[in-house]
């Protein structure tokens, strides 16, 4: 029998909190729901959109933070990829080109998805896509 679960709520390390948390409010449309302080420049916060759930953390506490980001740091998150359902990729493409995001242009998989990928500040990808019809 497998363990009872009714949600997932990835967590993903963040290099500046007030720049990843204006991204995913102004350009994805989530809402901070929790925070471990008030206001932009807290360390750990939960957003919600609809039923989706996305938990951020600093990767340094504000005092340790360097200047700059690690490239080394940014290079590891190719591997992490954050797929959200989207009704429609072509509105969405040109949503973030208004929005000055820069985006690579939908396209169709061999597998039946129509997708739109783009970075988010610290370097995630992350890919709105539907089933192409």
């Amino acid at each position: 029998m497998a363990v009872d679960v009714a949600g997932f709520a990835p967590l993903i390390q963040v290099f500046d909190m007030p720049t990843s948390l204006r991204f995913y409010r102004e350009v994805m449309g989530f809402t901070v729901v929790a925070q471990s302080s008030p206001g932009d420049e807290c360390d750990w916060c939960m957003l919600r959109r609809d039923r989706m759930i996305l938990m951020l953390n600093t990767a340094y506490e504000r005092d340790h933070r360097p200047a700059t980001m690690d490239p080394a740091r940014i290079d590891s998150h190719g591997d992490t990829a954050l797929f959200f359902e989207c009704a429609d990729p072509d509105a969405a493409y040109s949503a973030l080109l208004e929005m000055g995001v820069t985006a690579r242009k939908p396209r169709v998989t061999g597998y039946g998805m129509k997708q739109v990928y783009l970075l988010d500040p610290d370097g995630y990808t992350l890919c709105l896509q539907c089933e192409a019809v």
